[in-house]
């Protein structure tokens, strides 16, 4: 069985570092595709060329202009083939117009060892049938967010008050998330889930496209199949821009991916009533 989400990540080999790809309109949000996506294709080309160490381990990208759905190309050139881990610089490109720009290390996560020291705690979101489901999500949000279907998400009933004009004020989104074709989550797919929230100002009020400007995701594991809880948190709005910091935690309870992006604040955004 071939799910959606591995149809729409397709790459094809073209030349020894050159691969195309068609990106799929279902991923569309705003005025493009959605970063996260477009990452988890990147990463799929990436991964091709170095066959031994098929995991991203850490992804820092910039994003030049808005991709459109239609055909793609991304050109990886590798910069040193180590032992564990391997860097490539790579970019992504239609109709000669420069999308995104990145810089990837690579390797493989069965064998980096499985110990673990941390002080951080997944975030506490009740019971996946006591949350929302992203169904439930405003019109307007589902007419300029088509991607809201490729995905199956439960926010935190105390996350959802933007939909309603009542948002909390405290910048944090927490949601139980899985593809909607039921593929389960991997390396790959996890640079879209650190993406797939709405943008964490809807919580404070400010609703509308965000359009990502950088976005550097660590894969710190290969995720356990079932539901990830994901968490989105902002501290700061300035200068029109705001960071996104994401946590991924998996079935297992591990923390499995984290990322940070810096965007936009929403162009055509409107301030929900605060109650």
């Amino acid at each position: 069985m071939t799910f959606e989400f591995d149809r729409q990540i397709a790459v094809a080999r073209e030349s020894k570092h050159s691969y195309s790809a068609e990106l799929a309109p279902g991923w569309v949000v705003g005025g493009g595709l959605n970063g996260g996506y477009l990452l988890s294709v990147m990463g799929n080309a990436i991964r091709r060329t170095f066959v031994d160490k098929p995991d991203p381990i850490a992804l820092s990208a910039y994003y030049l202009s808005a991709s459109k759905p239609g055909p793609a190309t991304i050109d990886v050139e590798p910069l040193r083939d180590g032992g564990t881990i391997s860097t490539v610089s790579a970019s992504l490109n239609q109709g000669g117009i420069a999308r995104i720009t990145a810089l990837a290390s690579y390797g493989d996560l069965d064998k980096l060892g499985d110990d673990v020291g941390t002080t951080a705690e997944p975030p506490s979101i009740p019971q996946i049938d006591e949350c929302v489901p992203n169904t439930f999500a405003p019109p307007e949000l589902l007419k300029i967010a088509p991607l809201m279907q490729r995905f199956d998400m439960r926010f935190h009933p105390q996350h959802v008050g933007w939909a309603v004009g009542s948002p909390s004020g405290r910048g944090e989104l927490c949601a139980w998330f899985r593809l909607i074709d039921g593929r389960e989550p991997d390396p790959i797919s996890l640079l879209t889930v650190v993406d797939a929230l709405p943008p964490v100002t809807f919580d404070l009020g400010v609703i509308g496209w965000a359009p990502t400007i950088e976005l550097t995701v660590h894969v710190r594991a290969k995720p356990a199949p079932g539901w990830l809880k994901v968490r989105h948190a902002t501290r700061n709005l300035a200068g029109g821009m705001f960071e996104e910091d994401c946590e991924v935690w998996d079935s297992a309870g591990r923390l499995v991916a984290q990322s940070r992006q810096l965007a936009r604040q929403p162009r055509e955004m409107t301030r929900a009533r605060q109650q």
